[in-house]
């Protein structure tokens, strides 16, 4: 695994979850990181309490060049899930209980 990859993955996550935080003019500005550890697999989630997504916005959000930000390039989705995908695993979205969004990849382990 390329370490500097992932934390690029991280980065756009965390960044995407800080940027979605700010907007929601919540009083709760929370970002939770969770790790969890399976059986050949570990899955990395970024959580936040920003508006969350609609059903639409969620069809094309790995796109390439789509953005919901005013000056986003629309491509840390699309590299994050490619980079992902390279080594194995898979980025994608769920919704989150009580609001937000959570953003997550899994990857195997050895």
């Amino acid at each position: 695994m390329d370490p500097v990859q992932l934390q690029q993955v991280l980065i756009n996550l965390l960044r995407n979850a800080i940027d979605a935080t700010l907007q929601s003019g919540d009083a709760r500005r929370e970002i939770t990181l969770r790790v969890l550890s399976t059986p050949g697999n570990v899955e990395i989630s970024v959580h936040d309490h920003g508006p969350g997504l609609e059903p639409d916005v969620l069809s094309k959000v790995f796109n390439p060049f789509f953005t919901t930000k005013p000056h986003g390039t629309g491509l840390g989705l699309a590299i994050s899930r490619t980079i992902v995908q390279a080594h194995g695993g898979t980025l994608a979205h769920r919704e989150e209980p009580g609001g937000g969004a959570c953003f997550y990849f899994t990857l195997p382990t050895l």
